[in-house]
């Protein structure tokens, strides 16, 4: 009698042990920490990767508001005359205010792909396997159209930074002010049709090119994840065709973004269109830059994919491992 007695109470707290705290911590911690990974993995990755190809991108946009013909050599000395004139800072001119727009663009964006490919996955049924083909398009094209409707003002600010010279716009703050009061708060969102009309495309292809490069990589190699110079490939291909497709919507927004500092006239998608084709035709017009893209565009979407699943996989093992369990 006693040792049954014995036994039934050393039975009790391991049924406790067993049972109660999954139930009660791990259903509620573990959505908000997956979230929370997401955000600040996509900033840290839009951070990093613009920071890298921020002279680039600055050299594209000057060419890409401006009649001026591009070359790779005239594109060096515009970098070049930059250098010389204003010293090495001065082709991160703008870089602030594409950290202030990248890094929420990109939290959201890399955040909000992953909530909506759980949601697309529940409803086709593919909940934790890798999407169809349509799916997965639509999962990055909503991601990248989400976050460029919370962060285009700042697009705007980062464009006509990127333009003019440091006694114009002194600061972002200076940016918002003068466009506010001279030219109407309505300026902050000139150019956002073609940037949504392009971002839909970019971001679709971008992501679907991406996870479908690390899916057929896995069915191959039977590893659950690529080496790291194997998405910075799977990136650099993402990023030379989503940017090869949606190119001119990418001019077309410049031209609008700029157009109080340029003089141009055109305020909506089709007149800026025939004014560039009008004046500089279509492949030297539309495509004025995409080379540099080219260059660019792999970089930047190589460097910001891998950064991304390479930090996430690290909070992932912090987390596994107990770190922030206190």
């Amino acid at each position: 009698m006693a040792h049954r007695v014995h036994d039934h109470q050393s039975r009790l707290p391991v049924a406790q042990v067993v049972t109660l705290p999954p139930s009660s911590q791990a259903k509620d911690l573990r959505p908000s920490w997956t979230a929370l990974d997401s955000l600040l993995c996509g900033a840290f990755a839009g951070a990093v990767a613009k920071t890298v190809i921020a002279p680039l991108d600055r050299t594209k946009i000057i060419f890409q508001v401006s009649s001026q013909r591009f070359s790779a050599k005239e594109a060096f000395r515009v970098i070049y005359c930059s250098y010389v004139k204003d010293g090495l800072l001065s082709l991160w001119r703008g870089n602030s205010a594409t950290m202030v727009r990248v890094m929420p663009y990109a939290a959201i964006q890399f955040c909000s792909h992953e909530q909506y490919k759980n949601m697309l996955g529940g409803h086709y049924g593919f909940q934790g396997k890798a999407l169809p083909p349509f799916p997965r398009f639509l999962a990055g094209s909503l991601a990248g159209t989400t976050a460029a409707m919370l962060t285009y003002p700042l697009d705007m600010v980062r464009a006509r930074m990127a333009v003019t010279a440091k006694e114009m716009y002194s600061n972002i703050m200076h940016v918002f002010v003068r466009i506010s009061q001279e030219e109407g708060l309505k300026t902050l969102y000139r150019g956002f049709t073609p940037t949504i009309l392009g971002v839909i495309p970019y971001a679709g292809i971008t992501f679907f090119t991406y996870e479908t490069l690390k899916k057929l990589h896995t069915e191959k190699t039977k590893r659950s994840q690529p080496y790291t110079v194997e998405r910075l490939a799977f990136g650099a291909c993402a990023g030379l065709i989503g940017q090869s497709a949606s190119y001119p919507l990418d001019v077309v927004r410049r031209r609008m973004q700029t157009a109080g500092v340029t003089g141009s006239t055109c305020s909506t998608i089709l007149g800026t269109m025939r004014e560039i084709v009008r004046q500089e035709g279509v492949v030297r017009g539309l495509y004025k830059g995409l080379s540099m893209n080219w260059l660019k565009g792999p970089v930047a979407v190589a460097i910001s994919f891998t950064t991304f699943d390479v930090t996430h996989s690290l909070l992932l093992k912090v987390h596994q491992t107990g770190f922030f369990a206190h």
